[in-house]
């Protein structure tokens, strides 16, 4: 019994410094629930299965500290099969064509036609002290632009 709570424990902080956080697959109507204390100023990457399809969410506090959410894939690159996004340090960077960009550019609609991630902004989740929810129906609705991912 000790062997597996250690090897749980070992697990989860290795998901946690890798900047991937632990997350239940969604089906039904659950949502995504991400809490707020593993958000930080360096993105963290929250991976949910919906129906089947394997997505990701990106959560980052920008530089006032307010709440930055996105899907991790890019709005251009996405169907390349390389439009995810890494943390480096306090930058983000696309895996499809290089581009860097801060937490302040996440979860806004930027250049058309430009690398950026898909935005879930506040008409698509909420916010509480604790958590961010973010519906499974607003999901469901997005998981093609994980079809090549």
């Amino acid at each position: 019994m000790k062997k597996k709570i250690t090897a749980v424990l070992l697990t989860a902080s290795a998901l946690i410094l890798s900047g991937c956080s632990p997350a239940p697959a969604v089906s039904g109507t659950q949502s995504l629930i991400i809490p707020l204390e593993t958000v930080s100023e360096t993105a963290s990457f929250y991976p949910v299965t919906v129906d089947g399809t394997k997505m990701e969410v990106l959560a980052v506090l920008d530089s006032s500290g307010n709440v930055r959410t996105a899907f991790n894939t890019c709005e251009s690159c996405y169907d390349s099969g390389n439009g995810r996004y890494t943390a480096d340090g306090a930058e983000i960077v696309c895996g499809n064509c290089g581009f860097r960009f801060t937490a302040d550019e996440v979860g806004i609609q930027t250049r058309r036609g430009g690398c950026n991630p898909y935005p879930i902004t506040d008409e698509n989740r909420t916010v509480t002290d604790t958590e961010i929810e973010i519906p499974y129906d607003f999901l469901k609705a997005s998981k093609i632009i994980f079809a090549e991912w």
